[in-house]
């Protein structure tokens, strides 16, 4: 059989910081959170549990709403750091 390879345990980075609310306005610590192509990752990625994870979506939505950060980028321009325009 082929052998499983052993990945590290991913750990939540909101609940070592013992953080309660996920703020929308705070862009420099959602950023774990998105892709440089501003998608949300999922939790298999970031590591988040559960409820950090509904949390950190829900905060992002907002801040795409409120035109905080953008909804989508065009496909020709990837920068290597979006965060840098913001």
């Amino acid at each position: 059989m082929a052998e499983r390879r052993k990945f590290k345990k991913r750990y939540c980075k909101y609940c070592e910081a013992k953080i309660d609310f996920i703020d929308f306005k705070d862009v420099e610590f959602l950023k774990n959170t998105l892709s440089e192509r501003y998608k949300i990752m999922p939790r298999r990625l970031t590591g988040n549990c559960k409820r950090h994870q509904e949390m950190a979506s829900s905060a992002i939505k907002r801040a795409r709403h409120v035109a905080l950060i953008p909804y989508i980028v065009d496909r020709k321009n990837v920068v290597e750091s979006p965060f840098d325009e913001i």
